[in-house]
């Protein structure tokens, strides 16, 4: 028997962003319905920035005590149980699953179909043997990783962000196809855990990046042993018998075949729209998400996408962001839309890549020559110094007039350092705002402040200023 289910909101996709949807919907009133057929948390806590952060966090205790000799401490190299390792990560996903669990949210009066839903018409998708019939339909299914077209790739197998937290055994020899951030996070953390690592990019690692602030990271990257290869072209990838990896790289003649104990794919995602069957609720969508509008709806006006699924950015804070324009639209009728100019995103290597807003080259491209660049280095910022963290860089972009436009910043705690630009841009404030707050002494947020200040470098020691100072002291 089909049981037919009538809903004010249905939302497709257990995620952070679905997530988010649902237990604000239902917390205001509506009648919810949540629809996730695999795990609760989505990618974000199952296979993406929780287990990865919490991997990075242990690979950074095993660089601190091999570092630490310059501080005047030595002792010896740490003894690294990559299974204990592993049994932290799945710890920290525990820690954090009952907040996203299937209880959790009947609690807060949402109904949860455990199983995948797919459209039957505008207003209906089936789960199951379940029917549901909603006023509003958000689609938050996420993206997956994909992988590019090697031969032999598929036969070998490979890792993916979705399958290597699973993986007990520290890698030998770890290949990573991909040079963005998350083939280079992974990178660094198992290079600093004991593997040998090589990390293959057919074109520039951190290719979305500032050359000025990437090139900062990958030099530490390649100072913990990672070699990363640039422009490369891989030919073929075969798996022996004995469960090594062979992948030939070159051209031509000019073959090299390199052999490792493990592969991870990091080349890229993939919306996930398939089995949604959504032509027969009138939406128009392609690989890379569904067509949404800046109020993200669909081209049925009563069905949203929010999240990597609606085709822009694939970060959890952006999903997060698209769940309260949702909201407001959805529930409020509020004509709310999406502001990307603020959109922050780090790279969680050590040290950390931050940006927002606008990069150097973006706001060229919109603003011509009337845009300054202001730059500051780690190394003449004191608590830098003390810490012996001094290779790092800040780079903001402002208007000749003093318009904040964007920033980026390569160095520690380049995530935490971030932040005050992101309200500074939401804000829609000047440069001269950052230029004159009091920093605390001595804090690396200094280097914010230091960057503002020499906005105004060239007028403040311009030979007219020399003249107004040496004018008005002949007043007394």
């Amino acid at each position: 028997m089909t049981t037919l289910i009538k809903a004010d909101i249905c939302v497709i996709g257990g995620g952070s962003g679905g997530l988010s949807v649902a237990a604000g919907a239902s917390q205001m009133g509506a009648k919810t319905v949540l629809v996730e057929g695999g795990k609760m948390g989505g990618d974000c806590l199952n296979y993406g920035c929780v287990p990865s952060k919490a991997l990075i966090a242990a690979a950074k205790k095993a660089a601190a005590l091999k570092g630490a000799e310059i501080f005047g401490v030595s002792g010896p190299d740490p003894d690294v149980d990559f299974s204990k390792v592993m049994d932290h990560v799945a710890g920290v996903i525990a820690s954090i699953e009952p907040h996203d669990s299937v209880e959790r949210f009947e609690g807060l009066g949402v109904q949860v179909l455990q199983g995948y839903g797919k459209f039957t018409g505008p207003n209906e998708i089936e789960v199951g043997n379940n029917r549901v019939r909603a006023r509003r339909f958000v689609v938050s299914t996420g993206s997956t990783a994909t992988a590019p077209p090697i031969e032999g790739l598929e036969e070998a197998g490979y890792l993916t962000n979705e399958t290597i937290f699973e993986n007990r055994v520290k890698p030998e020899h770890l290949i990573i196809i991909g040079g963005g951030p998350i083939g280079l996070e992974m990178a660094q953390a198992h290079v600093r855990l004991g593997s040998k690592v090589t990390v293959l990019e057919a074109f520039k690692a951190f290719g979305r990046d500032d050359p000025d602030l990437s090139s900062v990271v990958l030099e530490h990257l390649k100072e913990d042993g990672i070699d990363i290869r640039e422009g490369v072209n891989i030919v073929k990838i075969s798996k022996g018998s004995d469960g090594v990896y062979n992948v030939m790289l070159g051209e031509g003649e000019a073959l090299e075949t390199l052999s490792g104990s493990h592969l991870l794919v990091a080349a890229g995602r993939k919306a996930n729209v398939e089995n949604l069957n959504l032509e027969a609720a009138g939406i128009e969508y392609s690989p890379k998400g569904i067509e949404v509008d800046a109020r993200l709806r669909s081209t049925n006006k009563k069905v949203f996408a929010i999240g990597d699924v609606a085709g822009g950015y694939q970060f959890t804070h952006v999903a997060g962001y698209h769940a309260g324009i949702v909201i407001r639209n959805a529930l409020f009728r509020l004509p709310a839309k999406v502001d990307y100019s603020a959109v922050p995103w780090v790279t969680y290597t050590d040290p950390e890549l931050a940006n927002v807003g606008l990069s150097e080259a973006e706001a060229r491209k919109q603003y011509g020559d009337r845009i300054k660049v202001l730059e500051f280095p780690f190394a003449d910022i004191d608590r830098a110094r003390a810490e012996r963290k001094t290779s790092g860089l800040i780079k903001a972009i402002t208007t000749d007039k003093g318009k904040i436009l964007g920033a980026g910043i390569a160095g520690a705690h380049a995530g935490e350092l971030i932040h005050p630009w992101g309200v500074a841009i939401t804000a829609k404030l000047k440069i001269g705002t950052m230029a004159s707050y009091i920093a605390p002494y001595p804090t690396l947020g200094e280097v914010s402040k230091r960057a503002a200040g020499s906005y105004y470098t060239p007028s403040l020691f311009s030979e007219k200023t020399r003249k107004i100072v040496k004018f008005l002291s002949l007043f007394g």
